[in-house]
Formats: structure tokens, sequence, C-alpha cells
């Protein structure tokens, strides 16, 4: 009995996200600490390089959107999986600041054509009974990559960051270019259906399921004009002004702020990353039992109380309290944001309607680093910045509160 290619494409999403969280995401705070020491470079100038990676995302969006809706996401997956490489074979040889934004604007280009965005569109196209349960599968890969993170700590310390960057080229493309080839458009056009169902349990005429997937087809300008998508979108991008930051900067808090080693520190991302994996399988258990904006609205305290353990850390208990708190936060609301969009949205315009949603989204990605990074070289630490951030995520939790589902159009 052959195996759904759905679940085979998540087994490959899961592989890139692994990849992009180990070498990038969550390995972005030791690289900022190593070239601050390094260089000289201030937190400002380094966060910087965190806001065009995703000032190049949000830009893309709608057109990346249009393009999976259009012909798939295979080709752009694997463009992306070879930029992405490419990209930190350019960072092993800079000498200069710009040389530096150089080299993260082509690794934001490819993470930005072979990521969270892409992949996320591409498993949504396959299913929709079992859809946040295949995405929190998917969501494993970036928890699991955030364990690479003291792997690309050591090896900094034992060969330096220029040969981390070179081999972190080489294996994005050596691994990722093969998985890139697994992804496929639509299963209608490869002769399978939703989920792998039956067909009649899928897409027969007179099945309840078929009726429900019909109602939920709205087109990008009709998701413009519901008050969910602009509540989804601000609330996501508030949570992310927590978890940019934490990537960019929680490394250089313990380290500077807190005495630690970066060896130490990462220690910290690595117990953090272990309780993301508890919240994507809390998720994998509960995503399609119960109601998402809620779970999503509870996390979102999650994401603030864990930022301020780490904020105000005295003692190893609150890094272990900050590394609950946000990573259970973070594992378990991350796939919802996509699984929400699918289920109010539908399938039709999906790549375009989460493009649109990277536009507001980014509000979070940018403003993390960067107002973690000037509050911090205007006072001296981490504190005023990081204590903004939480108490704005926190408020966020309303915002899925009332994000309920919209009326259906016509």
């Amino acid at each position: 009995m052959s195996v759904f290619h759905g679940w085979k494409m998540v087994g490959a999403a899961g592989g890139l996200q692994f990849l992009q969280a180990g070498m990038l995401h969550q390995a972005m705070g030791a690289y900022v600490a190593v070239l601050s020491e390094e260089k000289g470079w201030s937190k400002t100038a380094l966060s910087a390089g965190s806001a065009v990676q995703a000032t190049e995302a949000a830009l893309l969006g709608p057109a990346l959107g249009w393009i999976i809706d259009k012909f798939g996401p295979r080709a752009m997956i694997q463009i992306g999986v070879l930029l992405f490489g490419i990209g930190f074979l350019l960072l092993s040889f800079i000498q200069t600041l710009p040389q530096f934004y150089g080299a993260v604007i082509v690794i934001a280009l490819g993470s930005s054509l072979s990521g969270f965005f892409p992949v996320n569109v591409a498993i949504i196209n396959w299913f929709r009974k079992f859809r946040a349960r295949a995405l929190s599968t998917v969501a494993l890969g970036l928890a699991l990559g955030g364990i690479f993170v003291p792997v690309v700590a050591w090896t900094m310390h034992a060969q330096g960051w220029r040969f981390t960057a070179f081999a972190s080229g080489v294996l994005a493309i050596v691994i990722g270019f093969p998985l890139a080839r697994v992804f496929r458009g639509r299963p209608e056009d490869h002769g399978e259906t939703l989920d792998g169902l039956p067909a009649p349990a899928a897409a027969s005429p007179e099945g309840g399921g078929a009726a429900v997937e019909l109602e939920r087809e709205f087109t990008a300008r009709q998701a413009l004009r519901t008050a969910a998508f602009w509540l989804i979108g601000l609330g996501h991008g508030f949570a992310l002004l927590v978890v940019t930051a934490v990537n960019v900067h929680a490394i250089s808090h313990m380290k500077e702020g807190l005495g630690y080693t970066v060896a130490e520190a990462s220690l910290v991302i690595t117990l953090m990353t272990v309780f993301q994996l508890v919240g994507v399988g809390l998720g994998w258990v509960i995503g399609d039992r119960f109601d998402k904006r809620l779970v999503a609205a509870a996390c979102m305290l999650g994401h603030a109380i864990g930022l301020l353990l780490l904020t105000y850390a005295v003692a190893v208990p609150m890094l272990i309290g900050f590394a609950v708190f946000h990573g259970i936060a973070w594992g378990l609301r991350g796939p919802f944001m996509q699984a929400i969009r699918a289920d109010y949205f539908g399938r039709r315009s999906i790549g375009m309607i989460m493009g649109l949603s990277s536009l507001l989204v980014v509000v979070g990605q940018i403003g993390g680093p960067l107002v973690a990074g000037v509050m911090t070289d205007m006072t001296g630490d981490y504190r005023a910045g990081f204590t903004t951030l939480a108490c704005i995520a926190g408020s966020g939790s309303l915002l899925f509160v009332f994000a309920r589902a919209p009326r259906i159009p016509g």
C-alpha cells in the first residue's frame, strides 16, 4: 500500500524547516553575538540584517503566493534551496557590514522561496481534515532545528564562524535540494484526493465534506474585506515580536547581561526547543479538535510571560521558566496561524491570502529585533526593549479572541 504523497511532502517540508531553523532562524543569535564581539558592529546594525530578511520576505509574499496558486511550489522551492546555500557560502567570506547585508539578502531570498511560507501553502493544499496535524508535523522540523543551535555554537567556537557558515551552505544544498523535489501542486492534479481519503468522502458533490470546502472558498479580495484577516495578521505579527527578538538577541542578553557563555546560552535555547517540541506535539493532538483562535490567544500570554522571565532572570529556574512558557507557546501557536487562515478562507487563493498577510506579519519580524537592538544601544541592556515587546505580545491575545470566522461570501 503506497503512502499518501501529502505525508511525503510533510516529511520533506519538516526537513527543510529543520535546515533553516538550525542554520539560520534560531542560530542567528550566535552569529550576532560572535560578529558583535569580533567586528565591533552595534546591535542595531546587526538587527538590521534580520530586518532586511523579514522585509524582503514580506515584499515578495503576495507575488510568491500568486505563483504558488497558479504554478505550484516545486520549482520555487528548488531555486530557494540553492540561493539559501549560496548565501551562506557568501557569508563565510564577508569582511564589511555592507557585505554582511549582501549575504543576508541572498540568504533571505532563498529562505523566502523555500521556507515557512511556500512549504506551508503546499501542505495546506493537500490536507483539510488533518490540516492542523499535518502543519504541526511540519513544525517539528522547525522545533528540532533549535536543537542544532548548540552544534552551530560549538562549531563556531572550535572552527570559527566562517567555517560554520561555509559548511551550512554546503549542507543546505546537498540535503535540501532532494527534499525540494518531493513537492507537487494540488492533489487533484496528480490523481489524488485531500487527506488521501476516498474520493466520495472528499470530492463527491453530494458529500458534506465537499459542501464545507466549497462554502469556505474566499478570493483574496473577499478575505481582505473581513475583520478576521486583519486581526489574525496583526496577532501573528505581535507574536513574532517575541519570537524574532529571542532568536536574534536572547543569546547576547544571556552572555552580556546575565554572564553566561555563548555555549551555555545555547543550551537554554536548546531547552526552549525541547518545550517547543512539546507544544508542537500538543498541537498535533488538539489542533483539529479545539477552537484554534482561543488556543492562540492563550499562547500569546505564554510568549509574554516567557520573555519577561528571560528579561529579569536572576537564577537558572527563571531561564527554565522562559524555555517552558515561550517554547510551548511557539510550538503550539505557530502551525495554527496557517491552519486558521485555511479554515476561514479555504484553499482557492490561500497562497495569495497568506502572501498578503505577510505584509502585516512583517511588523513583528522587523520590529522585534530592531526594537530590542535600538533600545539596548540606548540603555545599555535588553530590559527596556524586551519588556516593551512582552507587553505588546500579551495585549495581542485580544486580537485572536475577536478573530471569529468570517461570514461566507454570498
